[in-house]
């Protein structure tokens, strides 16, 4: 059913509510998607304040804002009430500098990486290079230092590196994620590989599975938090998880940031963006239950009902 006038007008207040605001699965402390993670890492790092809805937590928002914005998907990125897009368009933006200017975040000069090839990488790469054309060697660091090293088209704003012969390209949002890595050409189970080893990586979310973290809970040797909504949580539960609503919010905040936490979904995918989080707030040792509560149930405790 098409959204009324008054419909229309309420969610363009929403849109205004703030400069910025975001529409996402989870909130800006607890993103429930990946998607959105990315999009909050972003903001994160460009905004010095925006806003969050969370349109799990209300269907007529999640509908409404599909037909308001012409947009089927979440997150949605709204700019003084002007849509912007989702978490491609945004991760695009970034790139080139546009989400910079939109935001009125002054562009600082971005200093070239410094990049170190080992000879028998430097070897590759030129050999390779010779079947190109026109493609350059370009290398992409996401937020989560993921690199992505391949032969292509030069994008707007590469910064080129020059090192052991060979022309490097990098996106210039990665430059300083890039900034000391070392490169080399190996010998790996499959054959030979690229090997980058990123002195800037942050920890990574450690994944566990069900006899580990049963273990870990029993020895007392961690926090684990349940990131599903009530509803799910009255269907199944781990006796020692806490739910990670407004109370668990708060009880997690105020743990050392030393302290080993798990997190817990259904299947492992909610959990690990809302674990990613808990990394870029300072956490240290995170762990996402592999396969969640469903691998619980199969391995460790089948009294959990499935669902």
């Amino acid at each position: 059913m098409p959204l009324s006038e008054r419909q229309r007008a309420d969610f363009e207040r929403l849109v205004r509510a703030n400069d910025v605001v975001l529409f996402m699965k989870g909130n800006r402390r607890f993103p429930q998607c990946g998607f959105s993670a990315t999009v909050v890492g972003i903001l994160d790092k460009l905004a010095s304040s925006y806003e969050t809805v969370d349109i799990l937590a209300d269907p007529a928002v999640r509908d409404g804002m599909k037909e308001f914005s012409s947009w089927p998907t979440f997150p949605q990125l709204y700019v003084k009430g002007e849509f912007v897009g989702g978490c491609d368009i945004v991760k695009d933006m970034v790139a080139s500098g546009e989400l910079q200017k939109k935001l009125g975040v002054e562009e600082r000069p971005v200093r070239a990486p410094r990049v170190t090839l080992s000879a028998a990488a430097a070897k590759a790469f030129k050999e390779a290079g010779a079947d190109a054309g026109n493609d350059v060697l370009r290398l992409e660091i996401d937020d989560e230092f993921n690199a992505d090293l391949h032969f292509g088209p030069k994008a707007v704003g590469d910064i080129e590196v020059q090192c052991t012969g060979v022309s490097l390209h990098v996106a210039r949002a990665s430059a300083g994620r890039a900034d000391g890595i070392s490169i080399d050409f190996v010998e790996a189970p499959s054959g030979m590989a690229f090997k980058i080893e990123n002195p800037n990586e942050p920890p990574r979310v450690k994944p566990i599975h069900p006899q580990a973290l049963k273990a870990m809970l029993d020895d007392g040797r961690v926090e684990l938090f349940d990131v599903r909504p009530e509803d799910e949580r009255a269907k199944a539960s781990i006796a020692q998880a806490k739910p990670l609503d407004a109370k668990g919010q708060g009880y997690l905040s105020g743990l050392d940031k030393k302290t080993a936490v798990a997190l817990h979904c259904h299947h492992g995918m909610r959990s690990r963006a809302a674990a990613e989080q808990l990394l870029r707030q300072g956490f240290t040792t995170v762990y996402n239950l592999e396969g969640g509560i469903e691998a619980w149930s199969r391995d460790v405790d089948p009294a959990v009902s499935r669902y």
